[in-house]
């Protein structure tokens, strides 16, 4: 349809309404939406076609500026016709429509400007205007003001003031937008640029707070989280207001902005805006996030193929961590301009060390750096050049002082990257001043991760590089790969400085006595630096390490202990979560592999360092425990008895601390408490959970179903504990319970009294940011399983109404995989169950087994995000081992069909 076509069916609507201006609203509304269709269906396809975010976001800014001159003049000469209402009102495009882009879900945000006095048409103008647009389905924020209001607002809201400085003429009096234009860059822009600065620089820190710090992050929101667009709008903000640029063009000839810089801005964005545009096209609606199950989709539609190792839709989301890096490198270029022109105060920290300093002094002992406000900065022109090794050398004297580099510096570092070759890495000074940053710095994780945004890290060390900006497509990975890793050196640090002393008590306890420090820290950066290969990256994580241990500076000694952690670094973890650690057989597999107590504490302190840099919530006091069980276990056997207390000495110890909160129990009621539990469970479970316990058993009545509620926020976790009368089929019923309930089961923890009780802590994922709910949701769940448990609820009919909810795992496949084991227990066999996690499928499988005959002696129920690994312990009927193959195999069979989604089983079962 062409313009004059659009402008004919508007005209064309007046004569049938018959002055009708409710009937001719709609009408137009209707034309409105169909022209909308058109614009928004060629605007796609020539995304998908050329890739080019800002064509698009251009064009689709375009067409919403046909749309709303055509609309504008159709109510003022057709439904209201007058006098020129052009002389009257202008129409003006604010906010992000004001720049001109707009992606397919955006807010339109238009600007009525009016003079003093209003008339009534040009009321009924507006009215008719933003509900033809409403009708149409447009999402349009408003304001009909004066100049003098829009002045005045814009003084005490800066919100408002930003707006303004996107004005935009769209149509209308050309002059009471001028006369707009003019008096805001008179009266505002050009009395308040620190302190606009100033606020749009916290504002921007505040939004990362709240979107997440880290531009890493896996599922990034593209507008407002760090590295994002917003953050290319803040900069283009600040130079509006200050060098009156209109376009980037402009401010890199204003000298904001180096050409080159220019070019990383426009590809930057024209990236962004293409991955926006996309985003809200899939979802038909404004949504900002990349979520998972939308990440597929965005790199199809982008043309990325998977190679090397990497699926399609890593390679993608690892180019948008790369443009997100480049983001930060302007806004930290963009404000070292503005510190230039004394425009931004210096960092906090930068002002704090320039109390003591003049604002340029030198350094003692090295003439090619000096202090500038604060901040290190290269003193001569070839300080880099002149001696490549000060490419390194800048983050030791940086982490030394206390200081940041100052973001000139950063950029010549940036340019001079060429210079980090063979000659350098293998450079001994070189390796051993990295070292030192590594493990001798005060704050490792910062100085890393500067040295990485950077582009040091990757290219001196170039294995690191090649998993710079990649994400792992999974739901429990919450970074890329380079910042989990460097996270978990900043976990380690902070171990070793006692800053998580009360978190990890036996970590900060062993670091001092070890022996291999500097291969631990080493370890602890590079366990994943093999991820996105083909191979198993344990193993060639392993190959690397030997590569490059020598070339550190490390000895033989420790660059074989580095390559062992690296080998090995899942043991720990894998072992304590998905074993029976009560099972003297899982223990001596373990220390098989570990071989001495050296290793065994290095191996704990790299487990915690890693499991706590995966992201908020994934650790948790179950996991700790076990791996200090796991531990308490393994170091007799490694030391030959010698130096530990036994196991049983053990349990009389858990049970000697728990009894110190009874001072009033007698001899006989200690000895009746201490024998109701099984050594598993004075080993396995914390103390605050045994008096919790405690205190839930004293309250039960006696053969009845009691249950206890836990939530934790932080961890976004909540706990069920149920008190119940054993029996075979119980487990199932549990999870049945929290199926019908609709609740997503993340980890379980069993246990068996000796009078014949179940003490089971089931662990849900969060459903509610607010507590209230969030217990209301538990008690609903509890109420489930106590209903079940009486038979006042037919499960079956419970299960069939269970709503299986939108999940994140469903953009995931898992293989499916059913393991029968029995090497690995010398009393039961093991069934290891890997799927793709989903509600119910905890019912499902431990219903299967209890069809099979088996009995479960334990379950270690553990989830990977969209992943499920579920270790089963069980024996037959008779309290004996599954020996026949045979079974083996319908076991895995049946267990194998669970796994299927849903709706093929019941299709092969139909």
């Amino acid at each position: 349809m062409t313009n004059a076509d659009f402008s004919d069916r508007l005209a064309a609507l007046v004569e049938p309404c018959s002055g009708d201006i409710l009937k001719l609203r709609s009408a137009a509304s209707s034309v409105i939406r169909d022209e909308l269709k058109l614009f928004h269906a060629a605007a796609e396809h020539h995304l998908q076609s050329t890739g080019k975010g800002t064509a698009c976001a251009i064009a689709l800014s375009e067409a919403e500026d046909f749309i709303i001159r055509s609309i504008f003049t159709f109510a003022s000469r057709s439904a209201f016709p007058g006098n020129a209402a052009e002389d009257e009102i202008s129409i003006v495009a604010v906010g992000g429509y004001g720049r001109g882009t707009l992606a397919p879900g955006s807010d339109i945000d238009l600007l009525f400007l009016v003079p003093a006095k209003v008339s009534e048409r040009i009321r009924r103008i507006v009215e008719f205007m933003l509900y033809a647009l409403w009708d149409a389905r447009q999402k349009v924020g408003h304001a009909t003001r004066t100049v003098a209001e829009c002045l005045k607002f814009a003084r005490t809201d800066n919100t408002i003031m930003t707006s303004i400085l996107e004005a935009r003429y769209i149509c209308g009096s050309h002059q009471l937008y001028q006369e707009l234009s003019d008096q805001f860059r008179k009266s505002i822009v050009q009395t308040s640029a620190k302190k606009f600065v100033s606020e749009k620089l916290a504002e921007r820190d505040v939004r990362h707070l709240k979107y997440g710090e880290s531009r890493y992050a896996v599922e990034p929101d593209i507008k407002d989280g760090k590295g994002g667009l917003r953050d290319l709008h803040t900069l283009f903000w600040i130079a509006k207001f200050l060098f009156e640029a209109n376009s980037p063009e402009e401010l890199a000839d204003k000298g904001a902005f180096s050409h080159e810089d220019l070019r990383r801005f426009q590809k930057c964005e024209d990236f962004l805006l293409a991955v926006r545009c996309h985003l809200h096209f899939i979802a038909k609606r404004g949504e900002d996030k990349i979520s998972f199950d939308r990440q597929i989709e965005l790199a199809q539609r982008l043309g990325y193929k998977g190679h090397g190792g990497l699926k399609q839709v890593e390679r993608f989301m690892k180019h948008y961590f790369l443009v997100a890096k480049d983001v930060g490198d302007l806004t930290r270029i963009f404000c070292a301009s503005l510190e230039a022109k004394h425009l931004k105060d210096a960092p906090r920290l930068s002002r704090v060390f320039s109390r003591f300093l003049p604002k340029s002094k030198g350094i003692k002992g090295t003439k090619d750096f000096s202090i500038e406000s604060g901040r290190v900065v290269f003193s001569r022109e070839d300080s880099i050049s002149g001696d490549p090794v000060n490419l390194i050398r800048i983050f030791v004297v940086a982490s030394n002082l206390n200081a940041e580099i100052h973001p000139d510096a950063l950029h010549q570092i940036r340019l001079s990257l060429k210079l980090i070759d063979d000659s350098l890495r293998n450079n001994a000074l070189a390796n051993t001043l990295f070292l030192d940053v590594l493990t001798k710095s005060g704050d490792p994780e910062t100085i890393l991760r500067m040295m990485n945004e950077a582009g040091v890290l990757g290219r001196f060390i170039p294995e690191f590089g090649k998993i710079v900006a990649m994400m792992q497509f999974n739901m429990y990975h919450h970074y890329t790969v380079d910042e989990h890793l460097i996270r978990s050196v900043g976990v380690l640090h902070r171990i070793e400085a006692g800053e998580l002393k009360d978190d990890h008590p036996l970590s900060f306890q062993l670091f001092p006595t070890l022996t291999s420090r500097r291969a631990l820290y080493v370890a602890t950066l590079i366990h994943d630096i093999a991820k996105g290969r083909d191979e198993d990256h344990s193993i060639a994580g392993e190959r690397i390490a030997r590569d490059l241990c020598p070339r550190l500076g490390l000895s033989a000694s420790e660059t074989e202990t580095v390559a062992w952690l690296v080998r090995n670094h899942l043991l720990m973890s894998e072992t304590a979560q998905m074993r029976d650690l009560n099972d003297f057989k899982t223990i001596l597999d373990f220390t098989k592999i570990v071989q001495s107590q050296e290793r065994l504490k290095l191996l704990v302190i790299l487990t915690v360092a890693d499991i706590r840099a995966v992201g908020p919530g994934v650790w948790n006091g179950w996991k700790g425990q076990l791996l200090r069980t796991l531990f308490a276990e393994a170091e007799p056997v490694l030391t030959g008895g010698h130096t530990s207390i036994s196991r049983k000495d053990r349990v009389a110890e858990a049970q000697a601390e728990y009894f110190k909160h009874f001072p009033n129990w007698d001899d006989d009621q200690k000895k009746s408490e201490g024998s109701k539990h099984y050594d598993a469970y004075w080993l396995n479970v914390s103390l605050e959970r045994q008096l919790e316990h405690q205190k839930l058993i004293a309250g039960a009545v006696p053969k009845e179903v009691t249950t206890a509620i836990k939530t934790d926020a932080f961890a976004a976790i909540t706990e069920i504990t149920i008190y119940a009368p054993d029996h075979p089929r119980l487990l199932a019923m549990l999870f049945g319970g929290c199926t019908a309930a609709n609740a997503n089961i993340v980890g379980a923890q069993i246990f068996t009294t000796s009078d014949g009780m179940a003490l089971d802590t089931i662990l849900l994922q969060r459903e509610f940011p607010e507590e209230p709910d969030e217990r209301r949701k538990a008690e609903r769940v509890c109420d489930t399983i106590r209903r079940t448990l009486r038979g006042q609820l037919r499960l079956r009919d419970a299960l069939a109404k269970a709503q299986q909810p939108h999940h994140r795992a469903r953009a995931f496949t898992v293989e499916p995989r059913v393991i029968v084991n029995n090497t690995q227990s010398n009393k039961y066999t093991l069934i290891e169950i890997n799927g793709l996690d989903r509600l119910g499928l905890l019912h499902a499988l431990t219903e299967a087994l209890y069809h099979l005959n088996l009995n479960i002696g334990s379950a270690h129920i553990t989830t990977f995000g969209e992943k499920a690994v579920d270790v089963f312990y069980v024996t037959d009927l008779t309290g004996a081992k599954i020996e026949s193959e045979t079974r083996h195999k319908h076991i895995e069979k049946v267990l194998l069909r669970v796994l299927e989604p849903p709706a093929m089983s019941d299709q092969q079962s139909a």
